[in-house]
């Protein structure tokens, strides 16, 4: 009795798969994690990161089947303006080329519910020239099997139909052009055009940095924010920092700038308000702080928190080096 309860187990979790490879009713969609200027260059310095949304519109459970590593769960198709499809990583093909056990846990998605989860296609496909490439994702439901080849027959797909979603447009640029710094410049991903620094007083460069916030656009949040002295705010970090090569700095602001994007390190500086007010400003010739209270939505609440930027000016032009955070309650 307990095996054919465990068989039709089985046999109903296979069914939902399978129906649901054909079903409209289960949307996979893409979009851009972090929307913002791509350039020709690896991985690891220039990640694109895509948000895969799985979502059940459909009036039974979805099931399917999603690796710990997801290079057996989900797939890019990149290609370019003329249709060309791009070659897939060394890696990507290595790793499934590889025999091993694949291990994967169970998702369930009930109906009107959705499941995301964020990939990097520089990982899945050769971005390695300038150009205007399409991607689309493929979701296997009942994980990628490598192909079979059986004695003196062709190779075969073991995999079943993959899910499909919607396509991106993916615009990769040429290199990144550097600064004096070493540092790429920063580019306007609304304009195109490259972002300079403005002699703009402390207020209003602080307002300037955190609408940026509020509308996500990364460049512009970063320009007035003086990366290397945000690094050396750590004590270890510092140690670190004056242990290291010119070259080594560069890549630990690179990499400080890496996590405050993905929300690793520094979480309050990054956190999205709502609103914001400024309530007090004072500074000398070279030095100053700018007072602001933010409002973030938590949840069902409002969470009020105070802001003390500190900035110092150089070239005229200010920019923040440190800052302190206090929680003032909620509303």
């Amino acid at each position: 009795m307990t095996k054919n309860y465990t068989l039709t187990a089985i046999l109903l979790a296979l069914a939902i798969t399978a129906s649901a490879q054909t079903n409209p009713q289960i949307d996979v969609s893409i979009r851009f994690y972090d929307k913002k200027i791509y350039y020709v260059q690896s991985a690891h310095n220039d990640p694109v990161y895509v948000q895969i949304t799985i979502a059940n519109k459909s009036p039974a459970p979805f099931y399917f089947k999603l690796a710990d590593d997801r290079m057996f769960s989900v797939d890019f198709d990149v290609r370019t303006s003329a249709n060309r499809t791009l070659q897939q990583t060394e890696y990507l093909m290595r790793k499934r080329a590889t025999v091993q056990q694949v291990f994967f846990r169970s998702v369930l998605i009930e109906p009107g519910e959705s499941f995301s989860f964020i990939e990097d296609v520089r990982s899945y496909a050769m971005l390695s020239e300038a150009g205007t490439f399409v991607v689309q994702a493929k979701l296997y439901p009942d994980l990628y099997k490598p192909p079979r080849t059986a004695a003196g027959q062709q190779t075969v797909s073991t995999t079943p139909p993959p899910l499909v979603s919607n396509r991106l447009a993916l615009n990769i640029r040429p290199p990144s052009i550097l600064g004096s710094d070493g540092l790429p410049v920063a580019m306007d991903v609304e304009t195109n055009a490259i972002l300079v620094r403005e002699a703009l007083p402390p207020d209003s460069m602080i307002s300037y940095m955190l609408t940026a916030r509020q509308k996500s656009q990364w460049e512009k949040f970063f320009l007035y924010m003086d990366i290397e002295a945000m690094v050396r705010r750590d004590e270890t970090r510092k140690r670190r920092w004056l242990a290291e090569s010119e070259e080594g700095r560069q890549r630990m602001v690179a990499r400080y700038r890496e996590e405050l994007q993905n929300n690793v390190i520094d979480t309050d500086i990054v956190m999205i308000p709502m609103r914001f007010e400024i309530k007090r400003t004072t500074y000398g010739e070279e030095e100053g702080t700018v007072t602001v209270m933010e409002w973030f939505q938590i949840g069902s609440y409002v969470e009020k928190k105070q802001y003390v930027y500190t900035i110092q000016r150089k070239d005229d032009i200010w920019t923040v080096v440190n800052y302190t955070v206090q929680n003032m309650g909620t509303e």
